[in-house]
C-alpha cells in the first residue's frame, strides 16, 4: 500500500493551499512563542491534553464530559465509567506519554509499537545478584551458602513486584525498557480484529509517506500526513492515534517546542463534510483551517489563565511564606475543575482546610451540589 503516489511537491495544489498554509503556520507559531514565555504554560498543556481527549471522542460521535475524564483521572469516578470514557482516558494516557518522552520518540518504530500497543511492556532491568545482591557466607556456619541455588518464593514475590512496577509506570505515562527476554505478540481474536486487516503493512505505508514530506513545511507536512491516515486507517482500534502523531510530528520538526498540539479540538469546529470530503484539496484547506481554529482556541484559553491566575494571586499578598494557596493556585490551573477530595489528595489538607483555601480563592462552583462539589476558574 503506497499513499500519495508519485512526486507529492507536484500533486499539492500550491495556489488554493498558499494562503490558508500560511495563516495556520504563523497561528501555530504564535502560540508556541506565547507559551514559551507564559507562567500558565505547564497548567496549560496539562488542561489540553483533556480538551484534546475529550474531542477525539466528540470526533468518533461520543459525548465525553471533560469533568467526567478529571475525575476518572484522578480515580474519584462518581459513578461507574463507561466505555467512551475509558477510551477517552486511553488517549489522555497516550498524549502524556507523548509529551513526555523526547520529540522523536512517537513517531520512532519502537514509539509507534508501544502506542499501538505492540511495545511488549516488560520488566526493568534487575541488579546483578553476583554484585551487591550476593551474600557471603557467615564466618561461623558450618555449611556454605551455595549462592547459585534457586529460591522458588523469592522468584514469585520477583516476578509479582516486577508486574506491579510496570503498571503502576504505565499508568503514570512513562515508558518501560525492554527485558533481553523476546516476547511473542499475542493472538488477536478474529471476532475482534479483521485477520484481512494487515496492521503492519498500512503503518509501514504512512511511515513511507512522512519520510517523503520531510522536507515540505512542518503544517503543510502534517495536513498531508492527516489525510494519508485518515486514507489508510492502519489501526483498527485507535483511529484516533493519527491526530496524535500528526501533532508528534510538529514536535518532531520544531514548530512546537514547549507543548503538544490540540488538533482534534480544532478538527471538531470544521465540519465534517469537509473533513470527508471526496476532493483532497477540500481535506487539506479543511486540515489548515483546523490547526488554524485550534491555535486561536490555545491563545484564547491562554490569556483567560494568564487573567485568572493575575486575579487569584491578588489574594497571595499577605499571606505567610508558608501559604498552600500557591500551590492551590496552580492546581485549579492545570485542572478544569478539581474537587475538594482533589485538593485534599494533592495539598495534604483536610477536608475543611481543603473547603477554606477554595473559599479564600472564590473559585466559580461548577456542580451546584451538596455532595460531589467541584469548582473551576471564573
Amino acid at each position: 500500500m503506497t499513499l500519495w503516489d508519485g512526486d507529492i511537491t507536484r500533486t499539492i495544489p500550491w495556489a488554493e493551499l498558499a494562503g490558508p498554509l500560511v495563516a495556520a503556520e504563523d497561528a501555530v507559531a504564535r502560540l508556541d512563542e506565547r507559551l514559551a514565555r507564559s507562567p500558565v504554560r505547564d497548567g496549560f498543556v496539562e488542561r489540553f491534553h483533556f480538551h484534546d481527549a475529550a474531542a477525539v471522542l466528540w470526533l468518533e460521535g461520543e459525548l465525553v464530559h471533560v469533568e467526567d475524564l478529571v475525575l476518572h483521572d484522578a480515580h474519584m469516578d462518581i459513578r461507574t465509567p463507561t466505555h467512551e470514557l475509558t477510551r477517552a482516558h486511553a488517549v489522555l494516557r497516550s498524549r502524556r506519554q507523548i509529551f513526555g518522552n523526547a520529540p522523536d520518540w512517537a513517531l520512532g518504530r519502537d514509539g509507534m509499537r508501544r502506542l499501538a500497543g505492540r511495545g511488549g511492556m516488560a520488566a526493568p532491568v534487575e541488579n546483578d545478584r553476583e554484585g551487591a545482591g550476593a551474600s557471603s557466607p557467615a564466618p561461623d556456619s558450618e555449611e556454605p551458602i551455595e549462592a547459585d541455588e534457586p529460591d522458588p518464593l523469592a522468584e514469585e514475590l520477583a516476578a509479582i513486584d516486577a508486574v506491579l512496577a510496570r503498571s503502576s509506570a504505565v499508568l503514570d505515562g512513562a515508558t518501560v525498557e525492554r527485558s533481553s527476554r523476546p516476547q511473542a505478540a499475542p493472538e488477536r481474536h478474529p471476532l475482534i480484529y479483521d485477520p484481512e486487516w494487515d496492521e503492519p503493512a498500512r503503518l509501514e505505508a504512512w511511515r513511507a509517506t512522512f519520510d517523503r514530506v520531510s522536507d515540505l513545511p512542518p503544517v503543510l507536512a502534517g495536513a498531508i500526513l492527516w489525510d494519508a491516515w485518515e486514507e489508510a486507517t492502519p489501526l483498527q482500534h485507535q483511529p484516533w492515534l493519527g491526530t496524535l502523531l500528526v501533532a508528534a510530528a510538529l514536535r518532531q520538526r520544531r514548530k512546537t517546542t514547549v507543548h503538544l498540539f490540540a488538533l482534534n479540538t480544532g478538527l471538531r469546529v470544521v465540519a465534517r463534510d469537509r473533513r470527508r470530503h471526496r476532493d483532497r484539496s477540500t481535506r487539506l484547506l479543511a486540515f489548515l483551517e483546523a490547526v488554524a481554529e485550534a491555535a486561536a482556541l490555545g491563545i484564547k484559553e491562554h490569556d483567560r489563565l494568564v487573567m485568572a491566575r493575575e486575579q487569584m494571586l491578588r489574594r497571595t499578598r499577605e499571606r505567610r511564606g508558608n501559604s498552600r494557596l500557591p500551590r492551590l493556585i496552580e492546581f485549579v490551573l492545570a485542572r478544569p475543575l478539581v474537587s475538594s477530595a482533589m485538593i485534599e489528595k494533592e495539598l495534604k489538607v483536610t477536608a475543611r482546610g481543603a473547603l477554606n483555601l477554595v473559599g479564600e480563592l472564590g473559585l466559580r462552583e461548577i456542580t451546584g451540589r451538596g455532595r460531589y462539589r467541584a469548582w473551576g476558574i471564573v
